[in-house]
């Protein structure tokens, strides 16, 4: 039997979550410059307030949305309609749940909530996500500085 995957909209009790998800992201590459904890929250809690910030000014009308697995949280994405589509602007997975077809699973709901209309996003050129997308139907339409891949699906 498959486990119950939910998706409900976040609330201001969920920041800490969102924060660990946004966290657990990084913290293999903040790890490596050699700082203590101390630093490494600061920064960490730095760039995730500066990630909203920077949300809140592009997706305005966008709610983010807590990704349960039989109740738990397990991860968080921000979903936003635009013109001619919507955005997948943030995805994330927290790492003792990666590789158990969450993220798929995730983005089939989106599919089927954007119905006929387009998804869009962009996935550092680095991220393993990457193949996610991609077997997920979403094909690479462009390059941002080599830094970034754009992608999109398309029903």
């Amino acid at each position: 039997m498959e486990a119950t995957l939910y998706m409900r909209h976040a609330v201001p009790e969920d920041e800490d979550f969102r924060f660990d998800v946004y966290a657990s992201t990084r913290a293999e590459e903040v790890e490596a410059w050699g700082w203590n904890e101390l630093q490494q929250s600061a920064f960490l809690h730095m760039q995730f307030e500066l990630q909203q910030k920077s949300y809140g000014l592009r997706f305005p009308d966008a709610l983010y949305r807590i990704v349960t697995l039989q109740d738990r949280p397990v991860g968080h994405l921000l979903f936003a309609e635009e013109e001619g589509g919507f955005c997948l602007a943030d995805l994330a997975i927290l790492p003792d749940f990666r590789n158990w077809g969450i993220g798929s699973r995730t983005i089939a709901t989106l599919q089927a909530e954007a119905g006929d209309r387009p998804i869009r996003l962009q996935v550092a050129a680095l991220n393993p996500a990457a193949r996610l997308y991609e077997r997920s139907g979403f094909r690479t339409v462009g390059e941002g500085n080599g830094l970034y891949t754009h992608m999109i699906w398309q029903k």
